[in-house]
């Protein structure tokens, strides 16, 4: 049996995964709808500056996702500073692809904080 549109029932935990990192601005564009051309938002460009986010490890093993890149895709018009660090608000996530490696995220607006920083002074 082969069920169909079954990845439409899986939920993506975004405060998980978010949780324990820092986004930095490398940049923003336009949203725009592929087929009607309608705007959309603006697409903010990041890179997982920190990330202490508490995965499922096998044995020996060390993952992280820090300096990966992903799009923030905004349901509005914004303007974020290059070099910004940023959470973004009431945001979702769907997983894709076909190992399931790739992630698009959709917030309703974006805020710009300020870094954690270490007891040396360097960010973490």
């Amino acid at each position: 049996m082969s069920l169909k549109k079954l990845s439409q029932f899986m939920k993506f935990d975004w405060e998980g995964f978010s949780k324990g990192k820092e986004f930095l601005v490398l940049g923003t564009s336009k949203w725009v709808d592929f087929e009607t051309k309608a705007d959309m938002g603006t697409k903010v460009e990041v890179l997982i500056a920190k990330d202490e986010t508490p995965y499922k490890q096998k044995d020996g093993e060390t993952v992280s996702n820090r300096f990966e890149k992903l799009i923030l895709k905004i349901r509005k018009d914004v303007k974020v500073p290059p070099n910004a660090y940023v959470v973004p608000v009431g945001a979702s996530g769907t997983v894709y692809g076909d190992y399931r490696n790739q992630l698009s995220v959709t917030a309703d607006d974006i805020r710009v904080v300020t870094p954690h920083k270490q007891q040396e002074g360097g960010l973490t």
